[in-house]
């Protein structure tokens, strides 16, 4: 046992030096290690060297002096890091959520500039190189920069760092800046004039090195999420200038460059200025929503429809720019007292609205300063030169006289006055008995009188009546004898119709027979004319074949004479003439002379009649021939 006690003595050493390697490392080799999430802050506790100290204001060490060091530790493994001259502090990172940033406040630096409230910025990795920051001339207090949202080794020893939210504007709202660093206002100003650059005021060195000034601003800041640095600015969110449908807004401009007055040598009751100057603009808002600053800006809304106003005590419209308005009470040249109630419509033309409000400063003021006192002593003094029954007859009158003298009046103060209307007008009571006693006088004397005529109206009704009742039967006889009268007109005009039908007829008959018998004619003359140029033809031709026939058969005749005799050629021509017309040669009673002797009277007689029976034939022959054809 005391053996084995003996071979594992060394154990008990190792062990304790592996469970305290890093104490060992920390005191004999000065080992420091920093975890990847942190930063190591260094204090410097001593210097060897006597000379090597801070220097007066100053709390953060950049050459190696003792105190508070600049130079961080970043996440990794140091040496000769002695814990007897240096204590080690590990430190979170920094980190900046989203919608947030976060403001840096410098511990040690350079004094800030005189009439400054911030520290400019200078080049020091976003405040991550504090011997940058403080070797660049990095100035202590609040800085203008900040920091974004992410991950940053911040040295806290330098730099505190303090969270705060995005600056946030809604929809339909204005962002009004105030700077609180910057050049002073100029003397008479009451806000900056704009500058350019600063990335809506996110940029705070921009906005200075560019001039702006501390105060309220003239620009602001329209809807949306901005880094701005609480320390350089605070925001005010106000509601755009929504000007309605039927009205404009007149801006009257408390900053900007001196205008020139542009409303003309004739108006006196202020300056109208160009936009963007100072003074009363000339171009008016129109409906909608404007991003105007209100601190900065004044806009009176200004109707351009027409507006009625009316003096009556029961009524207001609401606009309620007549609420103090009531019934008139008035005196008559009678000298009775009466009340009048009168409504005015007026106009304010869009362009004429800037000169409006420059005269009275809104609405209202013109009418308390101008259409009240106008309108009740107009008709103060219209009915003082006529007395109530008059005033009440002539009242289109009175009013349409009204509304010429207000029009003309209200154009003096580019003012339209579009109508004057008369309204309810109350007498006197005692007035109003008399009047009542003398009409129902009036009325009852009307009464009487259609009363008469009616009487009189009902005796013409009965004797109208009585010729009423006999009027059938003199109906019925006038009717009958303009039926009678109708049906004899009715009978002449028949018979006059069918006389003219018949004349009409026989004159169309007769023009048509006339017609035809010329068309027969024209006709006839036409075919007679062909018929007589045909038989013309014809006969030509036939004359023709006959004459040729004939010559022919002469020439044949001739030569057959000349062949047989003449007798012979005669005796067989006349056999042929027999033969062709069926005649017989020898007579079925033959008529001769005793002993066979011919009689030559009774031969001449009987060849006589043969022939002319052949020419009969011959000419039937012919004819039938030619009607063939």
């Amino acid at each position: 046992m005391n053996q084995l006690v003996l071979q594992l003595w060394w154990v008990a050493p190792v062990v304790a030096l592996l469970v305290m390697y890093k104490f060992v490392l920390r005191v004999f080799c000065g080992m420091v290690i920093v975890p990847d999430d942190r930063i190591g802050l260094v204090v410097k506790k001593y210097t060897l060297s006597s000379n090597n100290r801070l220097p007066d204001g100053r709390i953060v060490a950049i050459h190696g002096e003792a105190g508070m060091q600049a130079k961080t530790l970043a996440p990794g493994l140091y040496w000769r890091m002695w814990p007897w001259q240096y204590a080690i502090t590990m430190a979170p990172f920094t980190i900046i959520e989203q919608n947030k940033l976060g403001l840096v406040k410098a511990k040690d630096g350079a004094p800030l500039d005189i009439g400054r409230v911030l520290g400019k910025p200078v080049d020091c990795d976003k405040f991550q190189d504090a011997i940058a920051f403080l070797d660049n001339k990095g100035q202590k207090g609040p800085q203008a920069a900040f920091l974004t949202p992410g991950s940053y080794r911040i040295n806290n020893f330098l730099f505190e760092v303090e969270m705060v939210p995005t600056t946030q504007i809604h929809e339909n709202k204005v962002g009004v800046v105030t700077t609180r660093d910057g050049e002073p206002l100029g003397k008479g100003e009451i806000a900056g004039m704009p500058v350019t650059g600063h990335k809506n005021y996110q940029d705070p060195i921009a906005f200075i090195n560019a001039g702006g000034m501390k105060g309220l601003q003239e620009d602001v800041i329209l809807a949306g999420t901005y880094y701005l640095n609480p320390w350089f600015v605070t925001v005010e969110q106000v509601d755009m200038v929504y000007i309605p449908i039927g009205y404009v807004g007149v801006v009257n401009s408390f900053v900007g460059p001196e205008g020139t007055d542009t409303s003309g040598d004739s108006f006196k009751h202020g300056f109208i200025v160009k936009k963007h100057e100072k003074g009363v603009w000339d171009e008016p808002l129109d409906p909608g929503k404007h991003p105007i600053n209100i601190h900065t800006h004044a806009v009176e809304i200004v109707p351009t429809t027409n507006i009625v106003l009316n003096w009556a005590n029961s009524r207001t419209e609401a606009h309620e720019l007549d609420k103090n308005l009531c019934t008139i009470k008035v005196r008559s040249h009678d000298g009775f007292t009466f009340n009048l109630d009168v409504s005015q419509i007026i106009h304010i033309p869009r362009n004429e609205a800037p000169k409006v409000i420059a005269r009275f400063g809104n609405t209202l003021n013109l009418v308390s300063q101008v259409l009240e006192p106008t309108i009740a002593n107009y008709f103060r003094n219209s009915t003082q030169k006529s007395d109530v029954i008059e005033f009440l007859a002539n009242r289109i009158q009175r009013q349409d006289e009204a509304k010429q003298h207000i029009s003309k009046v209200l154009a003096d103060y580019n003012v339209i006055g579009v109508d004057t209307l008369i309204g309810d007008i109350v007498p006197p009571e005692a007035l109003m008995k008399t009047l009542t006693d003398r009409k129902l006088a009036e009325q009852e004397k009307i009464t009487y009188e259609i009363q008469c005529n009616a009487q009189l109206e009902r005796q013409e009704f009965e004797s109208a009546k009585a010729g009423a009742d006999m009027q059938p039967e003199v109906v019925k006889s006038t009717r009958q004898v303009e039926i009678n009268t109708q049906l004899a007109a009715s009978k002449v005009a028949a018979a006059h119709g069918e006389a003219e039908s018949k004349t009409i007829n026989a004159k169309a008959d007769a023009e048509v027979k006339t017609i035809n018998a010329r068309a027969d004619a024209e006709v006839k003359t036409v075919n007679a004319t062909a018929d007589a140029n045909t038989t013309r033809l014809n006969g030509a031709a036939e004359a023709g074949k006959i004459k040729a026939v004939g010559l022919a058969e002469a020439e044949v005749t001739k030569q057959k004479t000349d062949a047989m005799g003449s007798e012979q050629y005669a005796i067989v021509r006349v056999a042929e003439t027999l033969a062709a017309n069926h005649i017989k040669l020898v007579p079925e009673i033959l008529v001769s002379g005793a002993n066979g002797q011919g009689n030559g009277l009774l031969d001449a007689l009987i060849g006589s009649e043969m022939l002319k029976k052949i020419q009969q034939e011959t000419a039937l022959t012919a004819a039938d021939n030619k009607q063939n054809k």
